[in-house]
């Protein structure tokens, strides 16, 4: 049996009207309903589908597709991803790296997106702010935020996304450091749980960035 016809076989009988009217049948167990098995049923796109379409008219060369479709096709796939299920199928979505590699796009309201994007995946989701770490999604970051020649908009972006990554995520907080320290700041080891401490480093580069050219 389709597993999506499945799931809506068990939801209709698990809170039917007769069972849930029975005096000695056990209460009903109101588990919900998938809405994504109801969009499979009807033929509809599933959110995991929603991304992979996402990304690839953000990603596509397809001259027909202009730089506003794909900033429209950004903003959904941020939508999506404030959904903690669909931020944690990033990985095995394999979308991960095409995200990332956003960051390094010719275009400034692109790397801005990716940035967003980004800090609304990671943002108390350890399992996403360790993911980002090992895809070396840090050290991208750091370029953005702290690049000379990049707009405040974007900057702001990127450092809004290296703070969702670090708090309370000691190994991100780790590298950030480090980064920082390569491009010739004078930071300290930071305790990634002492908030006051990560807002002094984060307020910083949003100060930064807000005095960076528009």
């Amino acid at each position: 049996m389709d597993p999506g016809l499945n799931s809506l076989l068990k939801w209709s009988v698990e809170n039917s009207s007769t069972t849930a009217n029975d005096p000695d049948a056990a209460p009903p167990i109101n588990r919900g309903f998938d809405p994504e098995a109801l969009n499979s049923l009807l033929g509809g796109p599933s959110d995991a589908e929603l991304m992979r379409l996402s990304m690839s008219a953000i990603l596509s060369s397809d001259p027909s597709i202009s730089l506003d479709d794909k900033l429209i096709a950004f903003d959904n796939f941020e939508q999506l991803i404030e959904n903690l299920d669909n931020a944690n199928n990033l990985e095995p979505l394999a979308l991960w790296a095409p995200l990332l590699s956003c960051l390094e796009s010719t275009e400034g309201e692109i790397r801005k997106m990716a940035a967003w994007c980004v800090g609304t995946a990671v943002q108390n989701n350890e399992r996403c702010q360790e993911r980002l770490l090992a895809m070396g999604g840090i050290p991208k970051l750091v370029v953005v935020a702290v690049g000379e020649e990049e707009g405040a908009l974007v900057r702001r972006k990127a450092v809004y996304a290296l703070s969702s990554a670090c708090r309370n995520y000691q190994p991100a907080m780790d590298e950030l450091v480090s980064e920082l320290v390569k491009k010739g700041r004078e930071v300290e080891k930071i305790d990634a749980a002492d908030m006051d401490a990560c807002d002094v480093l984060i307020g910083g580069l949003r100060e930064e960035a807000a005095n960076a050219a528009a």
